[in-house]
């Protein structure tokens, strides 16, 4: 789904309803940070939002994921494609986490095995530094690869308002989090919570 083009048409629909971002922004109780991002093309509506935006504007849901008013002649086709664009997305997120998960894996190997070398090996103390200083690198890279590749596999939800949204990798950073949780702030409702990481839509 081409973002971009989406976001062109919210806010090309939204003025042509005479309505400003903080209006429309009421309308379905979000913040008019949040229908700026859309029309920006930095994000996509939340499924729970998508169906009332359409409301809104007089829309379908249809036009709203291929970013034009869909002809009655070509709207099976495009609920197809933006089907199957749905489909990819998550078929993308699912490869990245289990990406993310051999990246872990395998870093976890590589450092202990390092450190065990490190530890039990009789070598020159120089070489056992540079062991170990090469163990942390791989740590430090590795756990990076996966962190990264987990930030761009699916969304997390708001427990607070159930939006789903990608963190920056800041946020991802700084959060606390359990194998399933991440303790983010919401940017629909600012609020800060143990936000589910959810792989697809």
């Amino acid at each position: 789904m081409n973002q971009i083009k989406i976001g062109k048409f919210i806010s090309e629909t939204r003025k042509s309803k005479n309505l400003t971002q903080r209006q429309l922004a009421e309308l379905l109780s979000i913040s008019d940070k949040t229908v700026s991002k859309w029309e920006c093309g930095k994000g996509l509506p939340e499924v729970s939002l998508m169906l009332p935006l359409c409301n809104i504007l007089n829309i379908t849901v249809n036009d709203l994921l291929s970013g034009e008013r869909v002809s009655i002649v070509d709207y099976q086709n495009k609920a197809e494609e933006n089907m199957m664009d749905l489909m990819k997305e998550n078929e993308e997120n699912k490869k990245r986490m289990a990406l993310s998960i051999i990246c872990g894996v395998i870093t976890i190997i590589a450092v202990c095995s390092l450190v065990i070398i490190a530890s039990y090996i009789s070598l020159p103390v120089i070489v056992r530094i540079l062991v170990l200083v090469l163990a942390f690198a791989t740590a430090v890279a590795g756990i990076g690869a996966a962190a990264m590749l987990e930030v761009k596999a699916g969304y997390f939800e708001c427990p607070h308002c159930k939006a789903l949204f990608v963190p920056t990798m800041g946020e991802y950073v700084k959060g606390y989090h359990t194998f399933t949780k991440r303790r983010l702030t919401c940017p629909e409702c600012n609020k800060t919570g143990m936000c589910r990481h959810r792989v697809v839509r």
